[in-house]
């Protein structure tokens, strides 16, 4: 039987699709929870074998959720069917269960690097099999309303683009239409050196044996920023972040990048070379925020420091003062930001071009402090000034410079098992705050969002 494009969950259940997922990690569990929820009455589910009696406790009695045994199983019986594994192993979950795809049956992965899942759906998939992949550019605790979902035409008509845009409508994400090729280039500007970014500063708190939040430099305002998405990307799995980095090519350039840009910012502050330092971080300002499309008219993203300072995990170093003794937290030389302005700037990255087509949270937040910082040329000069003279956090900014080669040499290795072990190092050491932290970033984020989306619905002045 064809199914129709415009087909619904209010659909004859002898209408509807039936959806496979083949991975129930965390995405994959969202998926089926959020399709569920919408009234979808044929859902396919699988996991490893050994976890099948698991999985089938854990939905047992949910109506239109069947848990089989395997990839064959579900592979065979689904219209659409969604591979939600590793990129690290994508080739060989394909492998295995890609040849049972029922006939005319549409395929999609939910991989963050799209160059092995491509290969892969290529080399095993029958040739009578369509292909349109997705991929939510979200966590799976992220509310996936408003957020980008990108969809991948590659081998598929345009009534099997339709209808799987009817399958995921009731997620209301906002669909990106992209090629394998460009998706790959986008995820690796607007995730992988953020998430660098965020791994280096938890190694360096790490090192300095440090919770950044109790000693008082780390405190409110865009240090909320900082703790919070470190806190959040420690707390979630390693490999949804090894695998951007280690298998896309370009993330491995502007992770290298990175990096280096670390390391010469970091060379100038010692040097105390003031000139040096200005000239290169204005340079970077103009280049990324002085020609950013409409920048003069486009709302700011980071709207209060009074509203980040509602989700500090701890207190301000004037809690409690009075305004005569008060001390506020020593200037920042947010050495993480300016390197990350800079490595935009000499790799020629458009941070707004990607925030407008498909930015996750975190780099909505990232770009919203980064901008926050830059554009403000008191606050700007301020970091710079820290940077040269002040020496409050001279030996973080330190650990952040080892953290950032650190990371950049263990993804140019291509070792995912070093890379899962520096993670979970770290990961270990902030494990007792990531409940709280888990909480804590998600009202965060969604306040922002909030916020900018009334900014939005007013009309221009």
């Amino acid at each position: 039987m064809t199914i129709r494009p415009d087909v619904t969950p209010e659909s004859p259940v002898d209408e509807q699709p039936a959806i496979g997922l083949i991975g129930m990690g965390a995405m994959g569990n969202m998926y089926t929870r959020l399709l569920s929820q919408a009234g979808w009455k044929k859902i396919y589910i699988c996991d490893l074998p050994s976890k099948y009696e698991a999985l089938k406790a854990k939905y047992e009695g949910i109506a239109g959720i069947h848990v089989l045994k395997d990839g064959h199983l579900v592979s065979r019986v689904a219209d659409w069917i969604m591979y939600s594994v590793e990129a690290e192993y994508i080739d060989k979950v394909v492998a295995q269960y890609g040849p049972s795809t029922k006939m005319g049956a549409i395929v999609a992965g939910q991989t963050s690097v799209k160059s092995p899942e491509k290969a892969a759906f290529e080399k095993y998939l029958p040739e009578d099999v369509e292909i349109v992949s997705c991929h939510s550019l979200h966590g799976p605790t992220v509310s996936p309303v408003g957020q980008p979902l990108v969809l991948i035409k590659h081998r598929a008509t345009d009534d099997s683009l339709r209808l799987v845009e009817q399958i995921l409508k009731p997620f209301h994400s906002r669909y990106v239409y992209l090629s394998y090729e460009d998706h790959d280039i986008v995820t690796a500007n607007t995730q992988a050196v953020t998430h660098a970014a965020f791994l280096s500063m938890g190694t360096a708190w790490h090192s300095s044996l440090a919770y950044p939040w109790e000693h008082g430099l780390y405190v409110g305002g865009i240090e909320t920023v900082k703790v919070n998405i470190m806190l959040r990307i420690y707390s979630n799995k390693w490999h949804v972040y090894a695998g951007l980095a280690i298998l896309n090519p370009s993330a491995r350039v502007q992770i290298d990048q990175f990096a280096r840009s670390t390391s010469e910012i970091f060379k100038l502050m010692l040097a105390s070379d003031a000139a040096g330092l200005r000239t290169r971080i204005y340079d970077a300002r103009r280049i990324v925020f002085g020609t950013a499309p409409d920048a003069r008219v486009r709302a700011p993203i980071l709207l209060s420091e009074d509203l980040l300072d509602r989700f500090s995990l701890g207190k301000k170093p004037s809690s409690g003062l009075s305004p005569t003794t008060r001390q506020s937290a020593p200037p920042n030389s947010h050495l993480s930001l300016l390197a990350m302005v800079d490595c935009w700037a000499r790799l020629g990255i458009k941070p707004f071009e990607h925030l407008d087509l498909a930015a996750t949270p975190i780099f909505r937040m990232w770009i919203g402090v980064a901008e926050y910082l830059f554009r403000s040329e008191a606050r700007l000069d301020a970091a710079i000034h820290a940077a040269l003279y002040e020496t409050a956090h001279r030996a973080d900014d330190l650990e952040f410079v080892v953290g950032a080669r650190g990371w950049s040499q263990c993804i140019s290795f291509g070792n995912f098992e070093l890379y899962r072990e520096r993670f979970m190092n770290t990961s270990a050491f902030f494990e007792s705050r990531f409940e709280e932290a888990t909480k804590v970033g998600s009202a965060m984020i969604q306040a922002l969002m909030d916020s900018s989306t009334e900014l939005d619905a007013k009309p221009p002045p």
